[in-house]
């Protein structure tokens, strides 16, 4: 039976005890993988921050207490079990035998000192919903939550255990050199902007990798990684051109592997009375303005001219898959492609002249970023909306853009939600910031309201799905009508392999070497 995100969050919220998962055979000999990627990992230190070639390391070199499939269902990691044991406590049962790549024997303490360092990183999010942490026994911890919580155990497949001791003596900075997890990869060598390699954990709990060595490379040019795989310098490569798609096609010793994406680009809009790049007060704090942009950009233009048809235009923040969805409801129809109207509502507020501002996107971090940045200063430009462009290298971008915000008044990012749950997505970018600890950690915009924020309290007091779903509905009717951000459309993710990988594209966008294989 085939599990959507919402029946995987169904099934992981009521009292479960899963079985243990199988293992894999002694690990092949002398098979190795060269993997091409947009960009060099940020971190290796789970708790430093999260961006997706970082996040795609972490899961090689760590666990979570559960694990998310490629279909986004949830079953057993470093906890073989777990169960709800009354409204506000959930009971883990340790996975036993489990080593970190230094040797030492994992157990509940890591779990605890990971819980208590997430607190107090840059990431307290990963716990937000956390109360306290109880150790039982070596392989028994008790998870407290404030209030009842239905998706716990899905959000702890985010949340990466580490060594308690071996983290304590290296310290934060080192643990970015210097990761130890228990996942089935330990690092070998880091040559930033060059290479990234991992050979195979063989005391793997779950049985030893096929693939013995992986080196990543970053290739942050489409064409040249293009050109990486025709002549054999990588067997795989993460986002393929899509102007490369039919060339790569014609090739008999290659593949192209597509499947939607959950990767949703948006455009965040600052809701300060005053904005670092707008001249006197911020005309965004107008809901007319707002919606006047959202109408001025034709996202199907972008879809066919920029995106070669690979995109999906986004209709709400969260697929249709997901808690929070509402059905029938479609951004795309409420704010209909309308110059006159948009127009119209500029006027109305005031600014049938336009103003300035700039808007801060990457250029190596989303598929065509920077053409997708060039196409919105045109289409703003039709309502007398002067959009500068500052463009930059993701490794520059995430700082600059860090909240509290102190330069940006436009932006332009991707969000994606593999926990298959609005809330997590909406607690980080749209609750008050400053409010509640944990939540609100991105809301770049300063979008604050006081019914948004009680609802995402609802949602994450109730201990029924079903009821956290209608909820967050609710939420999400708020934000269609607000308009804090603009979503643009879901990219398609791309891959080209050379004939002999084994790939299934995650729905999460990971590539994850354990589930990979090369003859």
């Amino acid at each position: 039976m085939r599990i959507t995100p919402k029946r995987a969050l169904q099934l992981c919220a009521t009292s479960v005890a899963f079985a243990a998962v199988s293992t894999f055979g002694a690990m092949a000999a002398d098979k190795s993988l060269t993997i091409g990627l947009t960009s060099d990992p940020s971190h290796l230190y789970p708790l430093a921050g999260e961006e997706l070639s970082s996040n795609i390391m972490y899961y090689h070199l760590y666990d979570p207490l559960v694990k998310r499939a490629g279909d986004l269902s949830f079953g057993p990691g470093l906890a073989e079990s777990w169960e709800n044991v009354d409204g506000t406590t959930w009971r883990f049962k340790l996975r036993e035998g489990v080593t970190f790549h230094n040797g030492n024997a994992f157990t509940a303490d890591d779990v605890i000192f990971t819980i208590n360092k997430a607190r107090d990183s840059i990431r307290p999010d990963l716990v937000a919903n956390i109360a306290d942490a109880k150790k039982i026994d070596d392989t028994t911890v008790e998870i407290i939550t404030p209030k009842p919580y239905a998706v716990l155990p899905n959000d702890l497949a985010e949340l990466l255990i580490l060594d308690e001791e071996y983290t304590t003596e290296t310290g934060d900075e080192k643990m970015d050199l210097q990761p130890m997890g228990t996942g089935p990869y330990k690092l070998k060598e880091w040559i930033k902007e060059e290479k990234l390699e991992l050979v195979a954990f063989e005391d793997y709990w779950a049985g030893a990798a096929k693939i013995d060595s992986v080196t990543f490379r970053p290739i942050t040019n489409p064409a040249t990684r293009t050109a990486a795989l025709l002549t054999g310098e990588v067997d795989v490569i993460q986002d393929l051109a899509v102007r490369d798609v039919e060339r790569v096609k014609s090739e008999d010793k290659f593949e192209v592997l597509t499947r939607p994406s959950l990767l949703n680009i948006v455009l965040a809009m600052d809701m300060r009375e005053k904005s670092p790049t707008i001249e006197g007060p911020n005309p965004m704090t107008d809901v007319r303005v707002r919606e006047a942009i959202a109408r001025a950009i034709d996202v199907d233009a972008i879809n066919k001219i920029v995106m070669n048809g690979l995109a999906t235009p986004s209709d709400q923040f969260v697929p249709s898959s997901h808690i929070g969805y509402v059905d029938g409801e479609s951004f795309r129809d409420i704010y209909a492609l309308d110059i006159e109207k948009a127009k119209s509502l500029m006027a109305d507020a005031g600014y049938a002249d336009g103003f300035t501002m700039t808007l801060d996107a990457t250029n190596n971090r989303y598929v065509n970023d920077g053409q997708i940045a060039q196409a919105l200063a045109s289409m703003l430009a039709k309502i007398n909306i002067d959009l500068q462009l500052n463009i930059m290298p993701k490794s520059n971008f995430w700082g600059y853009i860090r909240v509290p915000t102190e330069n940006s008044s436009f932006i332009m990012s991707g969000w994606d939600v593999p926990s298959g749950d609005a809330g997590n997505m909406y607690g980080a970018l749209f609750y008050s910031r400053d409010k509640k600890e944990g939540y609100g950690q991105v809301n770049r915009g300063s979008y604050s309201n006081p019914e948004l924020d009680a609802l995402v309290d609802q949602a994450d007091a109730t201990a029924k799905v079903e009821e956290r779903d209608r909820i967050l509905q609710e939420a999400t009717k708020i934000l269609l009508k607000d308009i804090p951000m603009i979503p643009v459309h879901y990219e398609q993710d791309i891959y080209a392999v050379r004939k002999g990988v084994t790939l299934e594209p995650r729905v999460d966008k990971f590539m994850w070497a354990y589930d990979m294989d090369v003859e």
